[in-house]
């Protein structure tokens, strides 16, 4: 029996099957996996990343950078927000990409991050963009940092009662590995 080597740089490799990563690293992989997974059914779709960093999803940004020309080659701009609500409102827009019969792409899927505050700030977005709906080939994902204690934010917060408040589904992956599965069928 053969023993593969496995490396930190795996991460980001579709191709390869056992890769070493965290949390914020999965979202990058997630993204990069859902725009695969788009090609593969023949789809023409673009991705789009928008957030505003802060503890604990502060690097989120810091790893979307450094996978910019792999995000770009797979069709996925990274655009972090000047705040949270032009953010969520960036990722809505997505959502109106071909409402007219203009846009380029059959859709776009759309990852939206931030943390409990950013949540709260942005939950007008958020409800009016849930209540419109999404693109039938686009979708988006939000991945809420929360900090349950307020270690490193203004205020301890949990974010699941504002996304049940907007009427938005919750998942709740209890690992890396979940990140990754629930992200693909959200």
């Amino acid at each position: 029996m053969s023993i593969r080597e496995v490396t930190l740089g795996d991460k980001y490799d579709l191709d390869c099957g056992t890769v070493l990563m965290n949390g914020t690293q999965a979202l990058v992989r997630l993204v990069l996996m859902q725009a695969a997974r788009d090609r593969t059914a023949g789809l023409n779709t673009a991705g789009y990343v928008s957030g505003y960093r802060g503890s604990p999803l502060g690097a989120v940004d810091q790893q979307m950078a450094a996978a910019a020309d792999m995000l770009t080659a797979a069709g996925i701009r990274f655009q972090p927000g000047l705040n949270e609500d032009l953010a969520a409102t960036a990722i809505w827009g997505t959502q109106q990409a071909e409402l007219r019969g203009e846009g380029t792409h059959d859709g776009v899927f759309a990852l939206w991050y931030g943390k409990g505050p950013g949540v709260d700030r942005s939950g007008d977005v958020m409800r009016h963009a849930n209540m419109a709906g999404t693109s039938p080939r686009g979708g988006v994902l939000m991945a809420l940092g929360d900090d349950h204690t307020g270690e490193s934010s203004t205020v301890c917060h949990q974010s699941d009662w504002a996304l049940v408040d907007a009427y938005m589904p919750v998942l709740s992956p209890a690992g890396v590995q979940e990140i990754l599965d629930l992200g693909l069928y959200g």
